[in-house]
């Protein structure tokens, strides 16, 4: 099998290629060839398996052509600016977010002309893609009704990948992540980083700044979830999911009062005393616009898996980023 991660160079992108090269197989699957790409060339991983990184613009005209060009059994589509980016740079937000999916999809079809080519697409949404007004738990087959620019750039690229797959030219399946918390590393633009930062900084001892509300609530996942989400939706028979192609992953829906009660379990109060509440009223009004909970029945369902506790998120993250060892010990 021959597997193409685009976005390999993010967060997600590097723990997905050490799940998959760690396993060797997916599903039943041996991985026999592996191709990295982002606009940066990711780092070339340790493994005996076969491995390509480049550097690739997804938006660029003839780059999607190239990457496809191996026919690669099964494409991660993980590549985008983040939210806080994407309203800020408007020209940006769509070249990338939208016009590289498209041209990655066309790629595929045309790829499929002469001799027949029908891979698996996983395609990472989101959960910006609702908009108020909002009931309580939104389902799975609510209207989009995104109030920014990237929930519409995500929210076209799930008609898209609906479409491309009712007519043959790809399998693809979409998986709407929950805000990813809690991210390791340094802060990226986007208008959730606050949610990982005030858990991340306080456990390594540094200042958090909070821009929005103790009461502002939210739907959360870990990265070890995300990275579960991936590697079941790669699997996963999607002639059980008929025409609707995206789901909405599990998650928990929190305030950020839990998250940092969960926090002060783990880090004690001098972890706590790290965040400095900072108002910020461009974020604080991109968050209140974004979904709160959401019934996920389907995905569950379906064999998707999630945590079901805030201190389940930080255990997660203790263990895989810091080695187990808290501030409080």
């Amino acid at each position: 099998m021959h597997i193409l991660i685009i976005g390999a160079a993010g967060m997600v992108g590097r723990k997905l290629t050490s799940a998959l090269l760690a396993a060797g197989s997916v599903g039943d699957g041996p991985i026999d060839r592996i191709t990295l790409a982002d606009v940066v060339a990711p780092e070339a991983p340790d493994t005996t398996i076969p491995c390509n990184t480049l550097a690739a613009d997804l938006a660029s005209h003839g780059v999607a052509e190239k990457l496809i060009a191996g026919r690669p059994d099964l494409i991660f589509h993980l590549a985008a600016i983040v939210s806080g980016e994407a309203e800020a740079d408007f020209d940006k937000g769509y070249a990338i977010n939208l016009d590289g999916t498209r041209f990655l999809l066309e790629a595929i079809r045309n790829q499929g002309r002469d001799e027949p080519y029908c891979p698996r697409l996983v395609f990472t949404s989101s959960i910006a893609v609702f908009g108020e007004p909002l009931p309580p738990a939104i389902p799975d087959d609510m209207a989009h009704t995104p109030l920014t620019s990237y929930g519409t750039q995500k929210a076209i690229c799930e008609l898209l990948l609906a479409d491309y797959s009712r007519r043959g030219f790809v399998d693809g399946i979409g998986i709407r992540l929950p805000t990813i918390v809690v991210r390791p590393g340094k802060p990226n633009k986007a208008a959730s980083g606050f949610f990982s930062g005030i858990i991340r900084e306080p456990l390594n001892g540094m200042e958090a700044v909070l821009p929005v509300d103790d009461t502002v609530r939210h739907w959360f996942a870990s990265p070890r979830a995300a990275i579960g989400f991936l590697r079941h939706a790669a699997t996963l028979d999607t002639a059980t999911l008929g025409q609707r192609r995206t789901l909405t992953m599990p998650g928990l829906s929190a305030t950020i009062a839990e998250e940092i009660a969960a926090l002060e379990r783990f880090g004690g109060t001098a972890a706590t005393r790290l965040i400095r509440r900072e108002p910020d009223e461009t974020i604080a009004r991109i968050v209140a616009g974004w979904p709160q909970n959401f019934d996920a029945r389907r995905a569950l369902e379906l064999g998707f898996v999630a945590e079901a506790s805030f201190d389940d998120i930080v255990r997660a993250h203790i263990e895989d980023e810091l080695g187990g060892v808290t501030a409080r010990t």
